[in-house]
């Protein structure tokens, strides 16, 4: 297990600028898969909000700000395009309702390419046609909220424990609860369709083995899977889904699975990070899968997961690095990521990036990374409702050409 050090050598000389500003507590910002100029950005009080070209167009893309409840971790907290967008106009939203219950709620976008259809929402429903359109959730805190298509075009959720603290009800190793876990979906289905997805037969619990379990979950042992994005084949990556999971009290965590092996268990409770934790209670099953990272509280106290850099504005020395943050310090770093023959990962040449990008008063609570049409990062500013764009060294000027020397 890589241990943190704090790496003064910010080799990678990056830099940051405004890329657009004047949101109201920002949480994700996820580029348009039809128009590369285009990007939005989730607020956490319901909307979502355009930007073309660096410029917020003044009318929202989507306005459900009537049926969130919003503060602490509770709001409109992901967004994403599905992998046929272009021809479907589908989208998929996670909030949490009025009552403080998660909703993954379908839309479609409206023959203006900025604007969202409102009335075509739909909302999934997690126990069958007859059942709540919603997942119920216990307490306030550790909703998850992200949202992302896999490599496989199934949709991934990925959800909290359902709060308080240490997991008091063990929800995270239920096989009968869908708390704490990642799910894995197939919402290509008709618009008739009453549940609004389908269970792909491939999922790991389908069989019943190693456990009986909710056949929409995809891996145990989550306590707050707070971003997780997979590395992209299309620029080169492996497909691999990696996880930025919040701590309890000791550890903060980096989760990483190969492309499709699913089943995994990442240990919460019985675990934080590569630690024993609460162990009154058996796991569902074993091993657990340690993280490839994790730091203490000494260091940041809420990860912000981000993702692998595949894009070429940085420079090929920082391709195949991770990208990530922790909100509350507004500390960036990035890490190493090696894959062995087998798959799996190790983590390491930690290199702290906070002062290149302007420290924590640029930086603010680092809620959420991006990126754009080129695979180039964003980084989002929650507490000052700024969109950050992450460049390169700066370019030396040009050496002016037909240079003479006048004698005089």
């Amino acid at each position: 297990m890589l241990t943190l050090m704090l790496d003064a050598d910010a080799s990678a000389q990056l830099r940051s600028h405004v890329h657009a500003s004047g949101f109201t507590l920002p949480v994700a910002i996820v580029q348009d898969p039809v128009d590369s100029e285009v990007q939005f950005v989730v607020e956490q009080g319901g909307r979502i909000r355009a930007i073309r070209a660096g410029t917020v167009v003044a009318a929202d893309f989507l306005d459900v700000s009537g049926s969130v409840r919003s503060g602490g971790e509770q709001g409109l907290l992901g967004l994403a395009f599905a992998p046929d967008y272009s021809t479907s106009r589908r989208f998929f939203v996670n909030f949490t309702n009025r009552d403080g219950h998660t909703v993954v709620a379908r839309f479609r976008r409206s023959d203006d390419p900025l604007v969202a259809d409102a009335g075509s929402r739909f909302d999934l429903r997690w126990n069958g046609a007859g059942g709540e359109p919603l997942i119920a959730q216990p307490y306030a805190n550790h909703n998850g909220g992200h949202l992302a298509f896999g490599p496989d075009g199934y949709l991934y959720v990925g959800l909290g424990d359902g709060g308080s603290g240490n997991d008091p009800e063990n929800r995270a190793q239920n096989p009968n609860e869908l708390l704490g876990k990642m799910l894995r979906i197939d919402v290509g289905v008709s618009d008739s369709d009453p549940v609004g997805y389908r269970i792909p037969q491939d999922n790991p619990f389908v069989s019943g083995r190693p456990v009986a379990a909710r056949p929409e979950i995809w891996a145990f042992g989550l306590r707050n899977p707070w971003r997780y994005f997979f590395d992209d084949p299309a620029r080169g990556g492996t497909g691999a889904l990696l996880i930025g999971d919040v701590g309890q009290a000791g550890w903060e965590e980096i989760d990483y699975e190969p492309r499709g092996r699913g089943g995994r268990n990442y240990g919460w409770r019985n675990r934080e990070g590569a630690h024993d934790n609460v162990t009154s209670r058996p796991a569902a099953y074993t091993p657990l899968t340690d993280p490839i990272f994790e730091y203490d509280r000494n260091t940041g106290q809420s990860i912000t997961g981000g993702y692998i850099y595949r894009g070429t504005a940085l420079g090929a020395g920082f391709r195949g690095r991770y990208l990530f943050a922790d909100f509350v310090q507004g500390r960036v770093w990035s890490i190493a990521v090696a894959v062995d023959d087998g798959g799996e990962a190790r983590a390491s040449d930690l290199i702290e990036h906070t002062a290149e990008l302007g420290g924590r008063s640029e930086l603010g609570q680092v809620s959420s990374f991006g990126y754009d049409s080129q695979g180039e990062p964003f980084v989002v500013n929650h507490s000052d409702g700024r969109i950050l764009r992450i460049a390169g060294p700066a370019s030396p000027p040009a050496t002016p050409a037909g240079l003479r020397i006048i004698r005089p």
